[in-house]
């Protein structure tokens, strides 16, 4: 999907790159639930199916879209670090962090990499970094409560969302992926569509309250 704005310098900039993004993947599920109901028998069955892998692609793409537009929105303000939430000066670690799990940083390394987080606060976040918002293809409830831990977002507001996530689009989405024939029940289209794009609403409406009361900066 192109936006015609590339960047998302204000909140109007925020919300319209974010909507825009969700309405065409809603618009998308709608017509193919609408293909599913008047189709035939044999034709519904497929079609069922490829319910199930769409509206997993649309959950993962809008999350990943929304979360990195956020962080843009954010960085293109260019605030210092202490003028920010504690999360932010932690994401700009993180990746960092991980490499000391390799055990490859000698002890001066990881002493510089200590004397670099007390002194660091008044860097500026300018930068998203693309490790932080990894969907790895496998947008579980685990690695969305990692995007959602970055982005400042409370995990608990989704936690009744795990079965929908796991089990229900992903689980079925693998499955069918590699060839197994899982079948989907007219009776679940319902759920299927309208869970999916109950989760891409719930999950921009979250970044947009962020954005709009500004609940990113330090109180």
């Amino acid at each position: 999907m192109v936006h015609a704005v590339t960047k998302p310098y204000s909140e109007a900039d925020f919300s319209a790159q974010i909507t825009e993004d969700r309405n065409w993947r809603m618009k998308e599920i709608s017509d193919l639930k609408s293909s599913i109901r008047q189709a035939d028998s044999g034709a519904r069955r497929v079609l069922l199916r490829a319910l199930v892998t769409i509206c997993y692609a649309h959950w993962e793409g809008y999350a990943r879209f929304a979360a990195r537009k956020y962080l843009e929105h954010i960085a293109l303000r260019k605030f210092q670090y202490s003028q920010l939430g504690p999360q932010f000066f932690k994401n700009y670690f993180l990746p960092r962090l991980a490499s000391t799990n390799s055990g490859k940083l000698s002890i001066a390394e990881r002493c510089a990499l200590v004397e670099e987080i007390l002194t660091s606060s008044d860097r500026r976040f300018s930068r998203v970094n693309e490790d932080l918002i990894n969907t790895k293809a496998n947008l579980n409830f685990e690695v969305f409560s990692d995007i959602c831990v970055v982005c400042g977002v409370a995990t608990e507001s989704f936690s009744d969302k795990l079965t929908f996530i796991d089990v229900v689009l992903l689980k079925r989405r693998n499955a069918i992926a590699h060839g197994e024939e899982t079948l989907i029940a007219i009776e679940d289209l319902d759920e299927v569509a309208n869970g999916t794009v109950s989760l891409m609403r719930s999950f921009g409406d979250a970044l947009e309250n962020h954005v709009v009361l500004q609940t990113y900066r330090v109180a």
